[in-house]
């Protein structure tokens, strides 16, 4: 099932995603044109993995990280499908970063790597947008070049982790204006998800609604006010928002 949250008429729901229609808690179909999209979940922690993909390395000229590299996303940085990705004023070079997110449903410390897809919830999109003009080194948390407001669309929806058999065998593509820019494959993951769940379990407990955002594939590239940015993960959904200059709207 894809899980959806939405205002319709001035009411949060938590309801459902078709692919065609929403649908609110009482079964009731919602158009889609007619509602404001949130994140389909709202995240306790959001934990963002940097450099899991060996060629995302290779096109920053930097060597794989022997351990997982960590940095945490504000939750105020959340957006939903459709909302305006603010371009922050003075700054010379944003880029998209298209990833799987793994939403927690069970709490765990010390998860061995055997159990720790059990503690899996879910599965949905996130775009980890970030100004590269404050990346000095990756091996220190970019906080501030991934941390403004409006740089974390999730969504559209969230997917049973029942209904994704092979979270480590899924397409990921991005498209800017229509145009292909990015892709690739979460097969070429440098960490699979549940070595990444057991290291942070290792030092901190993993509570329900956490969400850890697994790294992106190689082929980024700067964005500008007036793009529109689309993000595809086989199986998830299609995460679409365009991207405004600061003191602007969509």
């Amino acid at each position: 099932m894809r899980h959806a949250r939405f205002i319709d008429r001035g009411r949060i729901h938590e309801g459902r995603w078709d692919g065609n229609a929403l649908i609110d808690e009482e079964g009731r179909a919602v158009p889609a044109e007619r509602v404001t999209w949130l994140p389909p979940l709202a995240p306790r922690t959001v934990y963002g993995l940097a450099l899991n993909y060996a060629d995302h390395a290779a096109e920053l000229n930097l060597e794989k990280p022997r351990e997982p590299v960590l940095f945490i996303k504000p939750n105020g940085s959340l957006i939903g499908h459709l909302a305006p990705i603010v371009y922050p004023t003075g700054v010379e070079y944003m880029h998209y970063e298209a990833e799987l997110a793994v939403i927690i449903g069970r709490p765990g410390r010390r998860i061995a790597p055997d159990r720790a897809l059990d503690h899996v919830l879910g599965y949905t999109i996130a775009n980890d947008v970030t100004v590269r003009d404050f990346v000095g080194n990756m091996y220190r948390p970019p906080i501030r070049a991934k941390g403004f407001d409006t740089f974390g669309p999730l969504g559209p929806s969230w997917v049973d982790a029942a209904d994704v058999p092979n979270p480590h065998h899924l397409a990921i593509r991005t498209y800017v204006n229509g145009e292909l820019r990015q892709q690739g494959n979460t097969s070429d993951f440098i960490f699979r998800i549940e070595e990444i769940i057991a290291f942070i379990s290792s030092f901190a407990t993993l509570y329900p609604g956490d969400v850890i955002l697994t790294g992106t594939p190689p082929g980024i590239s700067p964005v500008k006010p007036g793009d529109v940015i689309e993000i595809e993960i086989e199986g998830i959904g299609r995460l679409k928002n365009p991207v405004v200059g600061e003191g602007t709207s969509a």
